[in-house]
């Protein structure tokens, strides 16, 4: 078991460091030009403030999503222990594999007095909703990004929307099996139909509010977009999914810049050292705002929530 597990930790470190030398080749080979796009460009502060912003607002809104189908459970969470899980948690994508982040919400939220079924259900359920809906804004805010994706994005769409309904009678069924193979004994959850519509609504706005930051951004760098808020929606949440899917690589570096090139290029919004410019500082401009904070709160000590049982269901196991 344990050489399995290093098998699986070694093969992920190294289609990680492929992905990353990937796009890193794709870099060196336009860094001459793309050193001279910088050296003219002029910053509009302000934009790239309000993208800032824009980045924040979709953040608070995936909280909120997630604290709700928390209570879809009849569990209490209140919203700055919920802002603390979300932001400590999310340094785990940049983690190779996605389990991290996952783990690591369930077990703060646990230690926040939030059962275990809640905590993980919860979890659980919004990661999965969250690539339906990436699918579903992508197929519905441009036709031309669909034709990129390619002949599989159709069915990926079909297959990830029965999966989201199908998941409160299909989540049981998986912990049954997770039971008997491992001789353990694990609580059933049953996950409220509410919960699968709360997180797919908050995960469409906050794919939404991603996509119009990028656009944002875009015009804070070159003075203008060129394309339309759809066009920019679209190409960013189908980037952003495919180095989501890209389990290997931490926080998708290296496949999500490769595919966002792509893509910029395919729907005439940028190419070759523009786009390959505007994407670099997209990374790190989210990486600022995704990392900072939980790193924040980690500094100051603040990373595991004060233990809060809910009053309805008593101290938890």
């Amino acid at each position: 078991m344990r050489r399995r597990k290093s098998f699986f930790q070694r093969l992920s470190v190294l289609l990680a460091v492929a992905a990353i030398v990937f796009y890193g080749n794709t870099v060196a080979s336009q860094w001459t030009e793309v050193r001279a796009a910088s050296a003219q460009l002029h910053v509009n502060w302000l934009m790239l403030t309000a993208s800032g912003g824009i980045v924040l607002v979709s953040y608070a809104v995936l909280i909120e999503t997630w604290r709700r189908t928390v209570t879809a459970w009849g569990e209490q969470l209140r919203w700055k222990e919920a802002a603390r899980i979300w932001f400590v948690s999310n340094l785990g994508k940049y983690l190779p594999g996605k389990v991290w982040q996952i783990g690591a919400m369930g077990a703060l939220a646990q230690q926040a007095g939030v059962s275990p079924v809640a905590a993980i259900g919860s979890s659980l359920v919004v990661n999965l909703v969250n690539i339906v809906a990436a699918c579903l804004v992508v197929a519905l805010a441009s036709a031309r990004a669909v034709t990129f994706a390619g002949a599989w994005f159709v069915p990926l769409v079909a297959f990830a929307s029965v999966a989201a309904l199908a998941t409160p009678w299909l989540l049981p069924v998986l912990v049954r099996l997770a039971a008997r193979l491992t001789r353990r004994d694990l609580p059933e959850p049953r996950v409220p139909p509410s919960a699968i519509l709360v997180a797919l609504a908050g995960c469409t706005a906050g794919w939404v509010l991603y996509g119009v930051a990028f656009r944002t951004l875009t015009v804070a760098l070159f003075g203008v977009a060129a394309g339309t808020g759809a066009s920019y929606v679209a190409v960013f949440t189908f980037s952003y999914l495919i180095g989501y899917l890209y389990l290997f690589s931490p926080g998708g570096l290296g496949a999500r810049e490769y595919v966002l090139t792509g893509a910029l290029a395919a729907l005439s919004l940028e190419s070759g050292a523009a786009a390959t410019l505007l994407v670099l500082t997209s990374r790190l401009w989210l990486t600022v705002l995704e990392a900072l904070p939980g790193l924040t709160l980690l500094a100051l000590g603040r990373a595991r929530p004060h233990h809060t049982p809910n009053p309805d269901h008593g101290p938890h196991a």
